[in-house]
């Protein structure tokens, strides 16, 4: 769905960038709402680091790999947005229970 999207707005020639880019928001965001704890700055920058290497190689493997076989690529961006939201569910519901005990 994302990726026919991004498809016939910005052609083939923009597809990883712009994939790449979206992917790696949406996981650092999900990194932060449900894994990340409180870490010096040098730490987060390696940490943010290797995410961005691990997008780039799961990109690779998840886009464009299918897309030079002619298969439908897999619904990484779809699936993220998926973590996201759930992530960001339970951190609502945790931040309400926490509310309430304290009253």
């Amino acid at each position: 769905m994302v990726y026919d999207l991004v498809m016939e707005r910005f052609g083939v020639e923009q597809v990883f960038n712009i994939l790449y880019i979206v992917n790696l928001v949406l996981a650092a965001f999900a990194y932060k709402l449900g894994f990340a704890k409180r870490l010096p700055i040098l730490k987060s920058v390696v940490v943010y680091a290797l995410l961005a290497v691990g997008i780039f190689i799961l990109n690779i493997l998840f886009i464009i790999l299918p897309a030079t076989l002619a298969a439908q690529p897999l619904p990484m961006t779809e699936s993220l947005v998926v973590i996201c939201v759930v992530l960001a569910i339970y951190r609502v519901r945790l931040f309400i229970q926490r509310q309430a005990k304290k009253a």
